[in-house]
């Protein structure tokens, strides 16, 4: 079983509060192997870290895998308990580099076939020479340029494809790092002519509540805060919120053209910005 440590931590939360904890548990703890992926996201969330610790536990009993990956060493984070860092540093620690380029063009190959599509060879180099980072941003690149000739029932043209992945992971990653949440607020809001407030507030009419998911969307997809920190920062809403707005924004970017310029244009605009 592949989860994130959000969606862990996310799960973990809504089974307490639903008080089915141990249904929770028998999902996790009755697996073969299990991969939780940016565990640096459990630094104080110490109710979240006390149920791994047990779940770690019991899976290491019956001597299943477990795979956990960071994106530091774990004698660098903070906040996490001892004897669960204990745990996490009594496997095998590898320093995981990002793929090369062979391997980011076999990959993304691979993916094409796997989703049976076509694409020019050299819109494949253009993503593989560009997007560095990691799988998820090659995918995801992928994925935005498959789904448009999809819609369209036509190829990608190589400068579409350019116009269309916009500001790549590669160079995006360096806006994330700066880019604040009310600063993405704040362009939305000026591009639809509503104010931050309004974005923030609890109005429900369509003019509103479309830019604040677009809002929502591109918070959690060109910066690293998490669902609760953005939710937290769009007057106080609930993760769950910002979940279902990303997934909106995405399902209305494979059916709609020209919703989708809007959005790659924000996004284009935003990831220039040092907030």
């Amino acid at each position: 079983m592949y989860v994130t440590a959000e969606m862990f931590t996310n799960e973990f939360i809504e089974s307490i509060g639903s008080q089915r904890t141990q249904h929770f548990k028998n999902k996790f703890r009755k697996v073969d192997v299990l991969l939780i992926d940016d565990i640096h996201f459990l630094q104080g969330k110490d109710s979240t870290q006390e149920e791994l610790f047990h779940t770690f536990n019991n899976l290491y009993d019956a001597k299943k895998q477990m795979v956990f990956t960071c994106d530091r060493p774990i004698s660098e984070l903070k906040n996490i308990t001892d004897r669960l860092s204990s745990r996490f540093e009594r496997g095998l620690n590898v320093d995981l580099q990002p793929p090369n380029y062979e391997t980011r063009m076999a990959i993304l190959k691979k993916k094409l076939f796997q989703k049976n599509a076509s694409m020019s060879e050299e819109i494949l180099n253009y993503i593989a020479t560009n997007v560095v980072t990691n799988v998820r941003d090659l995918e995801s690149s992928l994925t935005k340029l498959v789904a448009y000739s999809e819609l369209l029932d036509q190829e990608v043209s190589f400068e579409k494809a350019k116009e269309l992945l916009g500001v790549l992971p590669a160079h995006a990653a360096n806006a994330s790092q700066t880019l604040s949440i009310d600063t993405i607020i704040k362009v939305v809001g000026q591009y639809f002519n509503i104010s931050s407030f309004e974005i923030k507030g609890k109005k429900k009419n369509k003019s509103i509540v479309q830019p604040r998911q677009i809002a929502m969307y591109l918070a959690r997809d060109i910066t690293d805060f998490s669902t609760t920190e953005i939710g937290t920062e769009f007057g106080g809403r609930d993760h769950t919120t910002v979940m279902h707005s990303y997934d909106r924004v995405e399902s209305m970017m494979k059916a709609d053209e020209a919703f989708t310029n809007t959005v790659l244009k924000l996004k284009r605009d935003l990831t220039t910005i040092k907030s």
